[in-house]
């Protein structure tokens, strides 16, 4: 085994380890309600199901917005791409916000189901619409989607805010939790199965499927001309990009900087070969997502617990400008 090949194992090794790491704190990790008096012990079985879902959770969710955030860096060749890039945050956001205004017009509670099934209407909507606006020559052109994303994202945040207007505040401050992100404790579990199973099949294809990926960041002169096909690549990549993106927003909301922050620590510590990198993007989105929703349970701040997606974006935020950094002081040396 070559030092290069053996580094990335001891890589991918770290990241399952600090991935695993992350759902033990979740399982272990508690703070009594009444006397707010952090703890760290296994849970009883009462609960036990309840963390032992949500750490499931919370490892599909990182994993499914890390690949979808390295697919769509690849497919857009552009490192700085994430799943909210193409409007199916917004989409999802304005689809919850059009069911919560339906039920106040319609005097019908709107179920948590209803909910996430709206959100997932409104996610995939967005995403063929991005799609059919990015279209050049039959197949989706990386700066026109871009473009094209952006523009729907804003005009469906219009929306959002339009609608917030017309519900009580009641339901605009259930809009505004969910809109913040959190790693459901009882999951919907069809949204989980789905969420799951796209993931691992992406998982898997991924990393066979990883040259093809590589010959995405080369161009399409350069992919043609070694026998890919960029036009239909692309377009798979940015199909399965926005279920997977769909289907998380729709079961916890929008979790920021998921997406954009695992593969960029994936391909700092492996490179850029997507053989491997899918793997580890996806270690480091479960490490991630998991880990911040134990530190979730960890932190008090007086007025309940935070959403992870406030510390995803906490989280996220300062490691992207660290990567950042590194980034440009690399390419000047």
């Amino acid at each position: 085994m070559t030092p290069r090949r053996r580094g990335a194992g001891l890589a991918l090794l770290g990241l399952m380890v600090l991935a695993a790491i992350a759902v033990v704190a979740r399982l272990v990790i508690d703070r009594d309600p009444h006397t707010h008096v952090l703890t760290l012990q296994w849970p009883e079985p009462a609960w036990r199901g309840v963390r032992i879902n949500a750490a499931i959770a919370g490892a599909a969710l990182g994993a499914a917005l890390a690949m979808a955030g390295t697919l769509l860096q690849a497919s857009l060749r552009n490192v700085l791409a994430a799943p909210s890039l193409l409007g199916v945050s917004s989409g999802a956001g304005l689809g919850v916000m059009v069911v919560l205004w339906a039920g106040h017009a319609l005097d019908i509670h709107a179920h948590q189901g209803v909910v996430a099934a709206g959100a997932f209407v409104g996610a995939m909507a967005a995403l063929l619409l991005v799609l059919r606006l990015g279209m050049r020559e039959g197949w989706p052109d990386p700066v026109t989607t871009i473009l094209a994303g952006v523009i729907v994202a804003t005009m469906a945040s219009a929306g959002m805010v339009l609608l917030q207007g017309l519900v009580p505040e009641g339901l605009r401050g259930a809009f505004l939790t969910w809109a913040m992100g959190t790693v459901p404790d009882v999951p919907d579990r069809g949204l989980l199965i789905g969420v799951g199973v796209l993931a691992l099949v992406t998982l898997g294809v991924g990393s066979i499927c990883g040259p093809w990926l590589d010959a995405l960041l080369l161009g399409d002169d350069t992919a043609v001309s070694i026998g890919a096909h960029p036009g239909s690549m692309r377009l798979t990549c940015l199909i399965v990009a926005g279920l997977l993106t769909a289907g998380c927003v729709s079961l916890a909301g929008p979790l920021a900087f998921v997406g954009l922050v695992a593969p960029h620590a994936a391909r700092l510590l492996l490179g850029p070969s997507h053989r491997m990198l899918i793997p580890a993007a996806a270690l480091a989105g479960m490490g991630l997502v998991v880990g911040a929703d134990a530190m979730r349970q960890a932190v008090d701040v007086g007025t309940g617990r935070l959403p992870v997606g406030v510390l995803t974006t906490l989280l996220g935020g300062p490691i992207f400008l660290l990567l950042l950094h590194k980034g440009v002081r690399h390419a000047q040396l």
